[in-house]
């Protein structure tokens, strides 16, 4: 099953990758929407046959590829991955959707469906080298998808994306080939490596490639660079992409590499690791206050948002892991919807400069529906309860505070900060009397309102309903904060950080 989730895009990817160009108006994204929509299917049947009771991987496939390299074909899924895998599904295919007649559509539907089996490969990988594999192999579709169909700087933000990604993958294989020859087991399989731990200094030496490398991806301060200009350039959908999914490859690789291959070095680059997290939300945060382009705010929000994550997988406490995933799954879902929305504005405005929109809320001759869905995703990224937004901080500061109390009401700020800079675009782009520029526009019917509506109406249903999303998450992340959660005891701090119905809230 594990396998179809990786070979159903890729296959799709060939097949319309084989249709000529003249075959018809809109064959290619209509077939590509057929294998989105059954690879979403598919990945929520794996919700009916996980144990969320079970701690360990599940659906496990292994088949030798290249043992004398030590690369084997190795899948599986736990309650980290889970939630992404099914994520994964749902923005594919929200983006295929939001695409609609682009030029030259055999090459851009082909790259986005390849995009999409990288990502989940890299997801369901438990194998280093086969999710280095995946990793690299993710760069060149969406390096394409933003040199071919981005805008005026695409080639440059584009380039300096392969960069710092390449980069990123290379200091990744050093901490591998570090880790897999240092230990006992010469091993690069997830649970052989966690079986065969490595003495503190070995770890630490390790951790510091990895965590560079995971660093530019996340993008974690000063390796933040290249996502501003790359989200400012793509297109509408690889911006849901990239910021619902591509991030989320460093953030995953936060707990998979660092926390469960590297637990002792984790625990001792903890404090430090919590104090990044602050300057990246903070840092992020006060350079959104200060942007004049709607797109560049959501990325550097993006990027403060990010450093949410950090600190919870810090702690390493059984309820700010849950947090941390969920932060990722509430990130994906309220980033994307934003972006889209971002777009739908941009595309019937032709700008989106926060100096030349006002009004656009008004109900006759501005954009309502996309100001009231606008105003519901700034809400839930500001932490509004009742939304995504809010359970998902909320349980990763209650689960980070008892380790680093300073730092997680340092990173609290950062919600505040939120609310400044979404209310600021808010009011200047949708309220008030319609500016030039909305008046003059000429009303587009664009792709993103289902799309958008079936974000937010999951920002709002898990926002109610949280457990629907924790409780995949809550065995593997107590499992995994098992030293975290021993030591919290040795200092007389709590041993669990579950409260009791915390799956009921």
């Amino acid at each position: 099953m594990l396998s179809l989730l990786i070979g159903i895009p890729l296959l799709g990817g060939l097949l319309v990758g084989l249709i000529p160009e003249q075959a018809g108006k809109g064959l290619h994204r209509s077939l590509a929407l057929g294998f989105g929509l059954a690879w979403l299917g598919l990945s929520l049947g794996l919700l009916l046959q996980f144990d969320p009771q079970a701690q360990g991987i599940q659906m496990a496939e292994q088949m030798a590829w290249i043992p004398q390299l030590g690369l084997v074909y190795e899948l599986g899924v736990d309650g980290i991955s889970l939630p992404l895998v099914v994520m994964t599904g749902l923005l594919v295919l929200i983006a295929l959707w939001a695409s609609g007649p682009v030029e030259r559509p055999r090459l851009y539907y082909s790259l986005v469906l390849l995009l999409a089996a990288a990502i989940v490969g890299a997801f369901l990988a438990q194998n280093l080298l086969l999710f280095f594999l995946f990793y690299e192999v993710e760069l060149i579709p969406l390096y394409l998808l933003i040199a071919i169909w981005g805008g005026p700087r695409r080639t440059y933000a584009a380039t300096k994306f392969l960069v710092y990604t390449a980069l990123s993958g290379v200091l990744l294989l050093i901490g591998f080939f570090g880790l897999s020859w240092l230990s006992d087991a010469h091993s690069f399989t997830y649970n052989v490596l966690q079986a065969h731990p490595l003495p503190l200094l070995p770890q630490i030496l390790i951790l510091i490639p990895i965590l560079l490398g995971l660093a530019i991806k996340i993008p974690l301060v000063p390796f933040h660079t290249w996502l501003p200009d790359a989200h400012v350039e793509a297109s509408t959908p690889i911006s849901v992409l990239l910021a619902g999914l591509l991030l989320k490859l460093g953030t995953y690789g936060l707990v998979r590499f660092g926390l469960q291959l590297l637990p002792d070095a984790w625990e001792q680059a903890g404090p430090w690791l919590a104090s990044w997290a602050v300057a990246n939300v903070l840092y992020g945060s006060l350079n959104a206050l200060v942007q004049q382009d709607m797109k560049k705010l959501v990325a550097y929000s993006s990027i403060a948002h990010m450093g949410y994550i950090l600190l919870g997988t810090a702690a390493a406490t059984p309820l700010s892991l849950v947090g941390s995933v969920f932060q990722m799954v509430s990130h994906g879902l309220i980033s994307s919807l934003l972006f889209l929305l971002v777009g739908a504005v941009y595309a019937n405005t032709g700008t989106r400069d926060l100096k030349r929109l006002r009004g656009l809320l008004n109900p006759e001759r501005g954009l309502p529906l996309v100001g009231s869905l606008m105003v519901l995703g700034v809400m839930a990224s500001g932490g509004t309860p009742g939304l995504v937004g809010f359970i998902a901080e909320f349980t990763l500061f209650r689960g980070s505070f008892p380790v680093f109390p300073l730092q997680t009401l340092l990173c609290m700020v950062g919600t505040g900060l939120t609310a400044a800079y979404f209310l600021l675009m808010v009011n200047r782009v949708f309220f008030g009397r319609l500016s030039e520029v909305a008046i003059a526009m000429q009303r587009r019917a664009t792709g993103e309102r289902l799309p958008a509506v079936v974000l937010a109406s999951l920002v709002v249903v898990l926002g109610l309903q949280p457990a629907w999303a924790t409780h995949w998450v809550e065995s593997t992340a107590a499992h995994l904060a098992k030293p975290a959660a021993l030591n919290l005891a040795e200092a007389g701090g709590p041993t669990t950080a579950f409260e009791p119905g915390f799956s009921s809230l």
